[in-house]
């Protein structure tokens, strides 16, 4: 049952907060009775809500188990006095983000008045080789995770997006190198990102903090107020544990 019901979870996503009955069936590829089974436990326990229309979408259940994450919610806690600091200096959209498995995971995401308008969400995720963020934790991640991520599919989101291995090896040592990363219009053609990492009391990469700014914006004026911000969380980190 739990394999099954895990399945329909797995069925939502950004482009589906909301599905009906027969949509879950045929997303799950599992009989109608299956499902109409499954959804009613589901929504018994809290994991699954009726919405306006009927449809089902995620339950607030899952939000406050979701919540209770520590890698998640310790951080958060932790960096969300720096990322309002940046955010009120720069005005711009501010995002921490962590790595789960060869993907970024957004954690915590401040948008700024007026600031160019970002794909990522709190709880998204989003490959490690575009973003600013993916590109510090990629540059930090263990030699052989970097071979799977850099010898498998690498996706296009732009025409300025890198693609070639090569090439992102290239820019990975110089985040290694500068403290910092750069993401020129990979993403959107209207935006850049500027992220810096954030380590723990053992001096391991665990998170990063990242400004994304318009075209045009200056990436290296935006680097030592961003690192100063990894550097803060960083303490913050050191100090709790």
């Amino acid at each position: 049952m739990t394999t099954r019901a895990l399945t329909l979870l797995d069925c939502f996503g950004p482009t589906r907060p909301s599905l009906t009955l027969s949509q879950l069936a045929l997303h799950a590829g599992m009989p109608l009775s299956t499902a109409h089974r499954l959804v009613r436990e589901l929504v018994d326990w809290g994991a699954l809500e009726r919405d306006a229309d009927g449809a089902y979408c995620i339950g607030l259940r899952l939000w406050e188990l979701g919540a209770l994450a520590p890698r998640g919610a310790g951080l958060r806690e932790r960096a969300l006095p720096f990322l309002e600091d940046l955010s009120q200096i720069t005005r711009e959209n501010v995002q921490l983000a962590v790595r789960e498995g060869t993907e970024v995971v957004y954690v915590e995401r401040i948008a700024g008045s007026g600031a160019v308008p970002v794909l990522t969400r709190v709880g998204g995720r989003f490959a490690l080789t575009a973003t600013g963020v993916g590109l510090v934790l990629l540059a930090h991640a263990p030699a052989e995770l970097q071979d799977e991520v850099l010898a498998g599919h690498i996706d296009r989101y732009t025409e300025l997006t890198v693609a070639d291995p090569a090439r992102l090896r290239r820019m990975l040592a110089d985040v290694r190198s500068n403290g910092f990363s750069i993401s020129d219009r990979q993403v959107t053609m209207d935006a850049i990102s500027v992220a810096a990492p954030i380590v723990d009391s053992r001096g391991q990469v665990v998170a990063a903090v990242s400004l994304v700014v318009r075209h045009g914006t200056s990436p290296h004026a935006l680097a030592p107020l961003v690192r100063t911000s990894a550097r803060a969380i960083s303490r913050a980190l050191t100090t709790s544990y």
